[in-house]
């Protein structure tokens, strides 16, 4: 069994960017987004699955077939939200051979090394059940909740909050690190905050409140860089950094 394997979410079709291919393909210092992903993290682990839409999967395989690379990709039929879409790493080959799966959203280009070495150290001389680095920033699109103690209690997304304008506080980055069978387990239950209040959709972070309410051991770490926030929502995002 493989300690580590790697899960791209990387189904977004990039309407919001103004594009007509799939995020996760934008260049970057001349590659796709996905590439530098498929390249930081073949350091860490040589099992990769990618979860792409209907639509932008032959764009995506076009890609790797270039780039010599073979991952597993898994189709999300639709755009139910980001729970979704890490459930469907059910049906990667890798499924059934990981005991922990790296996670990582697939439009964030410039995520560092060092801030994936030290998420994997600490999740491992900790024993943690879940792990995720964090960062303090001045414009928060999901916030880190901590208790007086600074004891983790959950992450939000702003927009489930209301809030229509970001303000200062602790927010992850689109990367994780996880016992496989715990999560995968959690995200198929019909728990009561599965779906977003304002979206609809089945999301992803809600399943870190359930999994400390269920008494497992998850750690929010603030290792985070201002470069490994970066992601593309809109084509100005990365531009600067390119």
């Amino acid at each position: 069994m493989s300690d580590y394997s790697v899960l791209i979410a990387a189904a977004g079709n990039g309407t919001r960017s103004g594009l007509s291919y799939p995020k996760t393909l934008y260049p970057v210092s001349g590659k796709p987004i996905l590439i530098h992903l498929l390249t930081l993290f073949s350091s860490f682990s040589g099992s990769f699955s990618v979860v792409v839409s209907p639509k932008g999967k032959n764009q995506v395989n076009e890609c790797l077939q270039k780039s010599n690379l073979h991952p597993h990709l898994i189709t999300q039929s639709s755009p139910k939200g980001m729970g979704d879409a890490v459930l469907q790493f059910i049906h990667s080959p890798d499924f059934y051979n990981t005991k922990n799966l790296i996670l990582v959203w697939g439009d964030i280009p410039f995520i560092q090394a060092e801030t994936v070495s030290e998420m994997i150290r600490i999740h491992e001389i900790h024993n943690n059940d879940f792990t995720f680095p964090t960062r303090i920033v001045d414009s928060a699109y999901t916030y880190v909740l901590r208790d007086q103690q600074n004891r983790l209690v959950e992450v939000i997304e702003t927009r489930e909050l209301g809030i229509e304008k970001p303000s200062f506080g602790e927010r992850d980055i689109g990367l994780f690190v996880f016992k496989k069978d715990l999560v995968i387990n959690m995200l198929q239950k019909e728990l009561q905050s599965k779906y977003g209040q304002v979206s609809g959709e089945h999301g992803f972070l809600y399943i870190i409140k359930e999994l400390i309410l269920h008494g497992a051991k998850v750690e929010a770490l603030p290792i985070a860089t201002e470069k490994d926030l970066i992601s593309l929502n809109y084509i100005k995002d990365v531009k600067d950094y390119d």
